[in-house]
Parts: C-alpha cells; structure tokens; sequence
C-alpha cells in the first residue's frame, strides 16, 4: 500500500485558513492523506502572542479567519522549508506578489513526486509578457501545478455554506486527486482541462469587481453595475483568447463556477469591490483601506490591473480593453473616478464598427466556433446497458449519436469517447460525485 499523501498549505490568510479547514477535516477522514496537515504562517504578533502558537493551541487563526475552529491535525509553521518538508501536495494560497520568493525557498525541500495546486489569483508580468502563476511555479519547482478558482467567498466557505469551485488540470489524474482532498458535500468542484482560462477567470474578474466597486461608490445603481459586469465579461474573455498559451479557450468554461459566477459574486460580495466603493468615497489611498479594511491584507484587482495594463501597452493593445484600462489609471495615474462612467459610455461596445468591438466579438465567435462542451448537451447512461439518447446540437457543435459512443470496459463508471466532426475526441467520464472533461487533439 503506498504511503499517505503529505500535504502544505502554503499561506494562511482568511482564504488559506478557510480553505485549510476542508484540508484538515478531509485528511483525518481519508487514508490516501496523512493526518497532519502542515500550514506555513508568516509569523505576526498578535496581543503579546506568536501567530503559530495562538494556531497550535487555540485552533484558530484569530487575525484572519476569527471565529472559526481550525482541525486540531492541522499544524501551524512558522519556517516554509520546515512546512514543505517532504510534501507531496502543495497548496498555494498566498499573494501572487510573493510567489517566486516563496518557490525559491521550497526547491529541493519537497517529494520528488510533488504536485501543486494554486488558489492564487493573479497574475505576474515577465519580460515576454503575460506569466500566469501556475507557469511560474511549474517552472521552478519543476511539478505539475492545477490551478482551483470559483465562487469562493472565504468567510462563507468557512461557515460551510453551499458553493461551487472549478479545479483546471493539464493532467486530469492530479486534477481528480485535489478533487478528493478538497471536496465536501458544502464545497463541490468540477474538474476541467481548460486550466489556462480557468486561472485568467480567477485574476481578470478582480479587474472588474474593481470597476463594479468605483460605481457603487458614485451610487450608479443596479444598471450601471450590471453593464460592468457584462461588459467586463467581454473583456475577459478577448483577453482569454489574445493571450492563451494553448490556443484552446472554450466558452464552457467561462459557464462554470470559475467563470461568470466567480464574477457576479465578487462584483457583489468580494473584497476588491468593498474596497473600490471606499476609494471612491473616501478619496483614500488603496494601501490605507487595505490597512483599514483588509487587517493588512493584499487586494488583488488593483495590482493585477496594473499587471495586464502593462501586459497591453507591451503589446500595443491598450485602447482594445477600455474598462480595464480605467480601472488602471484611476488607481494608479490619478483619473477622476468618474472615468468610469466615461469608459462605459464610450465603450467601442456601444459604437459602430471599431476595431475594439471587432476584436470582442471576434473572440466570441471564435468561442463558439471552438466550443466542444458534452457537459451542456450529452445525454449519458448512467447504469451499465442503457442506451444514450441520440443528440443533435447546433451545426456548429459536434453531433453525438449512440452509434459515436463507446464504453469503457474496465471501470464500473460510464466512459464515453465522442468523435466529433473536428479534429478533436472528448472523453467523458461519469463519477458518481464528479463530471470531469478531457480534451485530446489529432493531427488532420
């Protein structure tokens, strides 16, 4: 039998120690896992006392995540390479700004067998350009790294009420594992091969919940803020599409809880948006609001605007994301906050012609033209000897029939390889709690 699994959690803020308490009660309770559970804390004193022995005997991280009992198998440490000792599991939830320091340090401490996942969501600006965050840490600590984005409000997971998140893995095995060590009846995760999107979706839509945050500020009402997001949306999935190293972005995935869900609710609930209001009430500096709301915390949607605004002025396509240049230059150059408006005014959505709007919509049909998703229209068996009921979808869409089916025979779930009519097969497969996609390309 192999060993149990050693797992660190790499950060401990309100988002790592909710999600360290899925971590710890998953781990006590399955034999795949060792029960102690490691979690780095960068040491702070809090009332006279080490943050990690307040951790260690009390059982919650009182500066972060208040009010909330952490399992007594999860272990509090103050030193990164004493926590990622020997891991064969990583979890990276710190912020994005400190994340090539943090893998420098661990090189060499884990298992040589360690995979990662981030919950990290930003991105970081290298010389070539765009850099996602799973990329730098598969580059220097040579694992392969998912990435687990979604509708994820910290406190509320925490309080173990109902959502859903999406885990994005190139290798659906590792995707399915951090499936296992992760999910409750409370915290329910597909797992898709569109890792790429899935990480964008979880940096981008701060962009927005920023700009959503400045009209609430200016009391836009309901309208304004649903343009926001709609019109954000396009943003996000042009700069997808413009920017993804596969060349693959399916729309599906912008359906799932990583996608437009993630956006509506941090447009409505998240951090970056009370924060954006306060800015745009207060006339306060975003580092004094974090200070003053945050308990000293990181926001992320200014910073990762600052980061694409950059990513765009390299690539001379600055005037085709106008909502998240605003967002830039009103927390950074100084704009009224009123530009917001003017930005949505003058959005090229709402203009003839452009080159912005053609570049929108071009991605969009691009999506569409690209869209493979059975999830959305297969009709499965779910007991061995049924037949699957015959589908017809958009012309534009693979057309699955019975006789495109095949089972696989050496497991007790259904499989499923569909031959569509482009070059690409999807295999299904139908757990009982899971419905995850893999996506192969042939050559024409």
């Amino acid at each position: 039998m192999a060993s149990p699994l050693k797992v660190c959690i790499v950060g401990s803020g309100n988002w790592g120690s909710a999600i360290a308490r899925i971590i710890g009660s998953n781990a006590q309770a399955l034999q795949r896992f060792a029960t102690t559970v490691k979690m780095w804390v960068f040491e702070e004193n809090v009332n006279g006392r080490n943050l990690t022995d307040i951790i260690n005997t009390d059982h919650e991280n009182v500066k972060y995540l208040p009010g909330y009992r952490l399992p007594d198998n999860v272990v509090a440490v103050p030193q990164l390479q004493d926590a990622a000792e020997g891991a064969d599991l990583l979890v990276f939830v710190v912020p994005h700004q400190f994340i090539r320091k943090l893998c420098d340090e661990m090189v060499g401490c884990v298992s040589s067998q360690a995979r990662g996942i981030t919950l990290i969501k930003g991105i970081d600006e290298g010389p070539e350009g765009l850099k996602l965050i799973s990329d730098i840490i598969r580059e220097k600590m040579a694992i392969d790294v998912s990435v687990l984005m979604g509708a994820n409000i910290a406190n509320e997971v925490a309080a173990e009420k109902f959502c859903e998140t999406t885990i994005g893995s190139k290798i659906m095995e590792n995707g399915l594992l951090f499936k296992e060590l992760l999910q409750t009846p409370n915290f329910r995760i597909t797992v898709v091969d569109d890792a790429d999107t899935v990480e964008l979706c979880g940096a981008l839509k701060n962009i927005v919940a920023v700009g959503a945050g400045f009209c609430d500020g200016l009391r836009c009402g309901d309208n304004t803020k649903a343009a926001v997001i709609r019109l954000g949306l396009m943003e996000m999935i042009a700069f997808a599409k413009l920017f993804s190293k596969d060349g693959v972005v399916s729309s599906a995935t912008f359906l799932e809880s990583c996608g437009v869900a993630d956006l509506i609710t941090t447009c409505y609930g998240g951090r970056n948006r009370r924060v954006a209001e306060a800015f745009a009430k207060t006339g306060k500096t975003i580092e004094v609001l974090e200070q003053e709301m945050l308990n000293g915390q990181k926001l992320q949607g200014p910073a990762t605007s600052a980061e694409v605004y950059h990513i765009l002025k390299q690539k001379g396509l600055v005037d085709k994301f106008p909502l998240f240049v605003a967002v830039y230059q009103i927390c950074f150059e100084g704009k009224p906050v009123q530009e917001m408006i003017s930005c949505l005014q003058s959005h090229p959505e709402h203009l003839a012609g452009g080159d912005a709007l053609e570049l929108v919509r071009g991605a969009l049909r691009g999506l569409l033209e690209q869209d493979l998703s059975v999830r959305r229209r297969l009709v499965f068996c779910r007991q061995q000897g049924e037949e699957a009921d015959e589908v017809h979808t958009h012309t534009t869409d693979p057309v699955y029939t019975q006789q495109t089916l095949s089972r696989q025979t050496h497991s007790t779930d259904p499989v499923y390889t569909v031959q569509t009519d482009t070059q690409y097969t999807e295999t299904h497969t139908v757990h009982r709690d899971t419905h995850s996609t893999q996506r192969h390309t042939h050559a024409n």
